[in-house]
């Protein structure tokens, strides 16, 4: 039986990869919930997405102060991402909770995210070379108007609110996606927009999908607050020490293992998904023999 002392080092370990690589968060958090200590699918995400909200908040108060936030973009993503959050939360209520593949839905797709994310944090080198190809010269102080973020083409707008639906549908299975997937696509719409904008950009806009995702996961009772509240207490001093240190730790080696780890966990999910129990057979009752009353 697990106690807080696990669970906190738990929070240490993602908090402090987070700090130094700041990757890692949902990706990390949620199979270690399912494979170390044996959570059940619809908990480690429920859970896993509110740590996401809270602990991405901190950042995100740093992006504000430092304006590399482009609001357009949060706002058109936030347009696609939520409603699709609300509706692959009501599919779940409605038709999967009640399924005998509920769980087995969940960790294959957890296990897809898992494993395209270990990819990309494995292959991020050559994909930020094919990106540079397509970059423009970035400009040193770009403003967050519309026309100046190219957002004048016509399908712009449709391609952002894309990303969001499938960034709401995704995160909201697994927990997993709303950083890596939303970076790299945005690099690819907005190729002459500085890279801490489109981070910061990025991290705030994950701070309201997980928020929105988690609050309908706790609606139906799939957040678990004790086990949040240690992770935090773990996550958040690591998280700081770790982005204090992280100038001095091999941060690409670190990068690789990472990657390397979730690449695993992800095909292990794929192919031994988590499974419902059986139902238990029911037991006929047993008619017990009523005893003849003896004549007096």
């Amino acid at each position: 039986m697990f106690g807080p002392i696990e669970f906190i080092l738990a929070g240490v370990l993602v908090g402090f990869c987070v700090g130094i690589t700041g990757v890692g968060g949902g990706s990390l958090m949620t199979p270690i919930l399912i494979s170390l200590f044996r959570i059940e699918p619809h908990i480690a995400i429920g859970t896993d997405l509110l740590y996401a909200a809270i602990s991405k908040f901190c950042g995100s108060l740093v992006h504000a102060k430092k304006m590399n936030i482009v609001w357009p973009i949060v706002i058109w993503l936030a347009i696609g991402s939520i409603p699709a959050s609300f509706a692959t939360h009501w599919v779940l209520e409605h038709y999967l909770s009640q399924s005998t593949h509920y769980k087995s839905v969940l960790t294959m797709v957890l296990g897809f995210m898992l494993t395209l994310t270990g990819i990309s944090i494995v292959m991020r080198a050559q994909i930020e070379k094919f990106f540079n190809k397509y970059r423009k010269n970035e400009l040193p102080d770009m403003t967050q108007d519309l026309e100046k973020v190219d957002f004048s083409s016509g399908n712009k707008r449709f391609l952002i609110v894309i990303m969001g639906i499938v960034l709401g549908v995704f995160v909201t299975l697994s927990s997993v996606g709303a950083g890596a997937f939303g970076i790299m696509a945005l690099v690819l719409m907005f190729p002459n927009l500085p890279m801490i904008r489109i981070i910061g950009s990025d991290v705030v806009h994950a701070v309201l999908l997980t928020l929105v995702a988690g609050l309908g996961h706790m609606n139906s009772g799939n957040v678990d607050f004790t086990l949040l509240g240690w992770l935090l207490v773990g996550s958040i001093p690591a998280i700081v020490v770790g982005t204090l240190i992280s100038s001095r730790m091999p941060e690409k080696l670190i990068r690789k293992v990472l990657g390397i780890t979730l690449f695993c966990l992800g095909m292990n999910f794929i192919i031994n998904p988590v499974k419902s129990k059986p139902a238990q057979p029911t037991q006929p009752a047993v008619e017990v023999p009523m005893e003849k009353s003896q004549p007096v």
